[in-house]
């Protein structure tokens, strides 16, 4: 990677959140979810996917299959049915089963709220943890996926060498008050402006204070 960009002064920080809220006070996920534990399996699907792709999947999966026990009640193979249009289906529905096992035998069927017991699960990462304690819990958790990395490093807001610096960076530096939605803001922002080949600048309400020199018209 590059040369790492400088980190953004807090007055700076403070108000590049200040414009995220002002534009969109409570930013949501796009994973689809109806429960904690169909969260963890969304978000668990998604590595390599995109929300959308993961979304359609779950559709009629999560209809029929929204407890541990239901899930395994579907088996393996039912499972593949359902999410064989995503990547590494068939070793994803291993671990959705694997994982759903584990949720009934070791916590009686409810979905852990610690990082540590979250990323005991198959297929679940750090960045998957935190996606649930934000979203479910609503813990300041950041998790730090391609587009908030990216973004991270462009404008300022946290730069890194890798996701877990990039992730500490946001913990450091964005001001407490913004905590709790800073990834939601981050990664749709990511997405849909600061995108990677060629960033929408001329619709960015940042593009004052970001740091990245190769700004587009």
């Amino acid at each position: 990677m590059a040369k790492l960009t400088k980190q953004l002064d807090y007055n700076t920080m403070r108000e590049i959140f200040t414009r995220f809220h002002a534009a969109e006070p409570e930013p949501k996920g796009e994973l689809d979810h109806v429960n904690a534990y169909t969260l963890v399996v969304a978000v668990a699907l998604s590595a390599q996917a995109t929300d959308k792709g993961v979304n359609k999947a779950t559709a009629e999966l999560f209809k029929i299959a929204d407890t541990p026990q239901k899930m395994l009640d579907l088996g393996e193979e039912g499972v593949i049915e359902h999410i064989k249009t995503i990547g590494l289906y068939r070793n994803k529905a291993k671990n959705v089963i694997k994982l759903s096992r584990i949720l009934v035998e070791e916590y009686g069927g409810v979905v852990p709220n610690s990082r540590a017991a979250l990323q005991s699960l198959p297929g679940v990462g750090r960045k998957t943890a935190n996606v649930v304690l934000n979203m479910w819990w609503q813990q300041p958790a950041q998790a730090v996926d391609t587009h908030i990395f990216r973004l991270g490093n462009r404008s300022g807001i946290a730069p890194g060498k890798d996701v877990d610096a990039v992730e500490r960076a946001i913990e450091d530096n964005v001001p407490a008050d913004f905590q709790l939605h800073a990834h939601h803001w981050m990664i749709l922002h990511g997405r849909y402006i600061c995108v990677a080949r060629k960033p929408k600048c001329q619709a960015c309400h940042i593009k004052d204070l970001c740091l990245y020199k190769d700004k587009t018209e």
